[in-house]
């Protein structure tokens, strides 16, 4: 299971965001859509350049059911 394979690793914040994402079997757009942002704040977040609000990072963690701390808090 996904979880499993990441918590607890090493992996930063970006890549546990794109993992989470295709491992759902979804594009940025279409998790940029179902978020209610831009595709281009998607692939900022993945890059590691911008930092999702806690509403956003809440809202993202539920599209890609899992847990708020899973996804984004440093491992």
């Amino acid at each position: 299971e996904i979880h499993e394979r990441l918590v607890g690793s090493e992996m930063c914040i970006r890549d546990r965001l794109k993992t989470y994402r295709l491992s759902r079997g979804m594009s940025q757009e279409q998790l940029a859509v179902e978020a209610g942002i831009t595709v281009r704040y998607i692939a900022f977040l993945e890059a590691g350049t911008k930092k999702p609000s806690l509403t956003l990072a809440y809202k993202i963690s539920k599209i890609l059911k899992a847990s708020i701390e899973d996804i984004f808090l440093p491992s």
